[in-house]
């Protein structure tokens, strides 16, 4: 006989001004399984785990939560954690200049004689780390650890509130394949001590891989849950569940029409902003044609981004040599104006923190890059700003009920609309998109790749930074390859595979400049 669901969450529904965000959403979780919940950004995955963990709390939802058999009604998140549900956000929840122990404790400091035990608080964070794989120092600062880390001592702190399930939403979305591995590995562990996991994720392979069931949810409703090993799950049926049809092809058919080299990089070098000694571009150079989208791989640090930032009028560390070429003729681009008005676009790999004022509304974050274009005598044409906003609004396909709406109100796909559009109002030549589909669903991927091949069906360059190689390999026309700061290599589009590239991107041979 089955063991009773440890969770049920009966009818819920979930009502924001003018959205419905959840109708009517069941959900059962049984005890000491992993459980993913699928859907595209908007349908309603993030809303019903903030219901469950009290972050929206009883009262502004109505439905009931059944956990371990009984109604419960929590009235915040710290209501929640006391009944041992923990909730990891996509956006970690660190304080970056505190350490690791006083991270994992913030809030439930262990006390002695009405003082905070640090050397209790330390020995308890070691086993704790130990726990999760973490062999830092405690005493270590945040900020001086990576983003995988991080997510590590989010879990460990999980642990230090007695957790029982454990929620975690896009926990490997900023993570390069190895950490999230051990991530994956952890979450299957856990399941051994009988710690229930429920995991929000895009990353369709990794959840076939860990998941025991799969809740399906789209446009705020329950489509179906799936056990894995009776019902069996792939790729297909759980895209068709969340995308509602058949997706043949993860990326549209595209035949490119690619011209003649009209920007090149040359030897370009620059040094680390703090570190002195440390080159985070070595003597890089490559080139881009009118028409193309061109690729960039590499592991997590290996100087994609660095490249990218300090191409894009010297955005980040400190300029020692190297040239741009750009339509036959050399050009300085000291600053992002610089870069700017060269034809230059960056969007960044963050959106939230770089790429979006989350304070804006749409039609003001659309003008923003290039305010000059609707600025008539030093005053801005309002009507004008309105008009060029809803043009991107209907032709990029943003869900939103009117440009006036603010971006944070909006999922991660159309957040990242948003910002193409933002620089696509600019008339770029170039376009260097870092990490451009991270954290979003395989539907929105789709259509962000349209985009990205109409811009290239323009003549503009498109250069596409991502650490998912498929990505790279279906996209892009071709693919250069980075280690510790170099360019190691140049693959074909027909000549890319995975084991080709991944040799490429652990070589620290520069490759041959023509």
């Amino acid at each position: 006989m089955d063991a009773a669901p440890l969770l049920e969450m009966r009818s819920i529904t979930k009502d924001f001004p003018g959205v419905k965000a959840l109708a009517d959403v069941n959900l059962v979780v049984r005890p000491g399984e992993i459980h993913a919940i699928c859907g595209e950004n908007g349908a309603g995955k993030s809303t019903l785990m903030k219901v469950l963990s009290g972050v929206y709390p009883y009262g502004t939802y109505t439905g009931s939560i059944i956990y371990q058999g009984s109604q419960t009604r929590f009235s915040d998140i710290r209501s929640s954690e006391r009944a041992g549900i923990v909730i990891i956000h996509q956006e970690l929840a660190l304080v970056p200049g505190m350490s690791i122990t006083e991270n994992i404790f913030l809030g439930n400091e262990p006390r002695r004689l009405g003082r905070i035990d640090w050397t209790a608080a330390n020995r308890k964070a070691l086993e704790l780390m130990s726990m999760v794989g973490l062999k830092d120092d405690p005493d270590t600062l945040v900020k001086d650890i990576g983003v995988g880390k991080q997510q590590l001592v989010e879990i460990a702190k999980a642990f230090a509130k007695d957790v029982k399930l454990l929620i975690l939403d896009e926990p490997t979305a900023a993570l390069n394949e190895n950490d999230s591995r051990h991530l994956l590995d952890l979450l299957k562990g856990f399941k051994q001590r009988g710690i229930t996991s429920i995991m929000i994720s895009h990353k369709l392979n990794e959840i076939e891989a860990i998941a025991d069931s799969i809740t399906i949810l789209r446009d705020g409703h329950t489509i179906e849950t799936i056990d894995v090993a009776s019902d069996g799950a792939n790729e297909d049926r759980i895209v068709r569940g969340m995308v509602g049809r058949e997706l043949n092809s993860r990326f549209p058919e595209h035949t490119p029409t690619i011209g003649e080299v009209f920007f090149e990089v040359r030897d370009w070098t620059v040094r680390h902003p703090v570190s002195t000694e440390r080159l985070v571009c070595k003597g890089s150079s490559f080139t881009v044609r009118h028409g193309e989208i061109v690729g960039f791989a590499g592991l997590m640090g290996a100087g994609r981004t660095e490249l990218a930032m300090s191409l894009f009028g010297r955005s980040y560390g400190v300029f020692l040599g190297g040239q741009i070429i750009k339509d036959g003729k050399p050009v300085e681009l000291r600053s992002v104006a610089d870069a700017i008005r060269h034809g230059l676009a960056y969007v960044s790999e963050d959106r939230k923190a770089i790429g979006l004022n989350l304070l804006d509304d749409i039609k003001t974050s659309v003008v923003s890059a290039k305010l000059g274009k609707i600025t008539r005598w030093g005053v801005l044409d309002h009507a004008g700003q309105y008009h060029e906003a809803e043009e991107y609004r209907k032709s990029l396909r943003i869900k939103a009920p009117s440009v006036d709406e603010g971006v944070v109100k909006l999922s991660g796909g159309n957040q990242q609309k948003v910002v193409l559009a933002k620089w696509m109002f600019t008339d770029p030549d170039l376009l260097i998109l870092d990490e451009p589909t991270r954290g979003i669903d395989v539907g929105a991927k789709y259509e962000i790749y349209g985009i990205i091949q109409a811009l290239a069906d323009q003549g503009k360059g498109v250069i596409v930074i991502s650490s998912e190689l498929p990505e790279l390999i279906g996209l892009c026309d071709r693919i250069y390859t980075v280690s510790e700061g170099t360019v190691t290599g140049e693959i074909a589009r027909a000549d890319a595979d995975p084991e080709i590239l991944m040799k490429k991107m652990t070589s620290t041979r520069r490759m041959p400049t023509p």
